[in-house]
């Protein structure tokens, strides 16, 4: 009998192909694995599981008693219980190293769309209203040698402040758990505490992980700090914002505008007043959405999948404490 792997949300489908000679795969996607009957009968003889952001916690791993690995088809990892798959010997990776420069694509995109308002007048063009001059209703915002503040300067954050530092010759600042000496000396960036960044900023950009400390840490309270005519950009986690406070914000003109990539619910729900907002940008968590990137990442997540089932250390181990077990 084939040895089983569960593929969760796994859209490259051609990456495992090669291992159905071995394994037995099994897809499912967008599905409640609380409820899904399929998904929970599968579970009892799963040794691995590949995929995106499914809920790893100890109610599944019960459901999972010969599983042995978890390979995250993404950098971050905030679905996992980690230290309750360390404790019953099931490793747990993710594939980080592959998609910083493409989201920091992404992100500066939707910071560059939201000051020029780019979607908005594709609009006005497309829906005939462009029929004089513009006028100073249709004005924008300049982007080059504005101040850049970016919260959470690790990898993607670093790719940003190059992008905007040689790019856009603007003033970086940034406020992270720790200093960034390299981001300080190749971009010039300046640290500075949470308050003062969101004081002097023209564009803020939050781009931490998701944790206990970071979640709704844009609230109320920040976004009274920033600037009227700033604008707030979110391409780290949804919770990572009180999405109330963010629209109380824009509803009061606290802030100029707002370019999001992740929400609170993902698909976001059409009745959300965010997307009634003609001066937020709005994209569909993109930021690693290229082919060329899914795909060096679909790979990773496979590597690290079979190195698990074949005994061997995986080569983006979370949970290296999990190999004393």
């Amino acid at each position: 009998m084939k040895r089983k792997i569960i593929a969760y949300n796994f859209v490259l489908r051609e990456v495992l192909d090669p291992l159905k000679d071995d394994y037995e795969i099994e897809f499912f996607e967008n599905i409640n694995p609380q409820t899904a009957p399929a998904f929970i009968h599968s579970l009892k003889n799963a040794e691995g599981i590949i995929g995106l952001a499914l809920p790893v916690d100890a109610e599944l791993l019960d459901l999972a008693p010969k599983l042995k690995i978890v390979a995250n088809n993404s950098t971050g990892y905030n679905n996992l219980s980690v230290d309750e798959m360390t404790k019953r010997g099931v490793m747990a990776t993710n594939t980080p190293g592959v998609l910083e420069g493409t989201t920091a694509d992404a992100i500066f995109g939707i910071l560059l769309a939201a000051a020029r308002r780019i979607p908005e007048m594709d609009q006005f063009v497309k829906t005939g209203q462009w029929q004089h001059y513009l006028t100073t209703e249709q004005f924008a915002l300049d982007v080059h040698h504005k101040t850049l503040g970016i919260i959470g300067m690790g990898k993607i954050g670093s790719e940003i402040a190059k992008r905007g530092h040689l790019g856009f010759d603007m003033r970086i600042l940034y406020h992270n758990r720790t200093r960034n000496i390299a981001a300080e000396e190749k971009f010039d960036a300046t640290y500075y505490d949470l308050d003062t960044l969101l004081k002097e900023s023209d564009f803020v950009v939050l781009m931490t992980p998701l944790t206990q400390e970071t979640e709704h840490l844009m609230g109320e309270r920040e976004f009274k700090l920033m600037k009227q005519s700033a604008i707030f950009v979110n391409g780290s986690r949804g919770k990572t914002v009180d999405e109330a406070a963010l629209i109380e914000a824009l509803k009061n003109k606290q802030i100029h505008g707002a370019a999001l990539d992740v929400y609170q619910i993902e698909p976001i729900n059409q009745d959300n007043p965010l997307l009634q907002f003609s001066n937020v940008v709005t994209t569909p968590h993109l930021g690693s959405a290229t082919f060329e990137t899914e795909l060096k990442m679909a790979e990773l997540a496979r590597e690290n999948l079979i190195a698990g089932l074949s005994g061997k250390r995986p080569p983006n181990l979370v949970n290296p404490e999990v190999l004393n077990y």
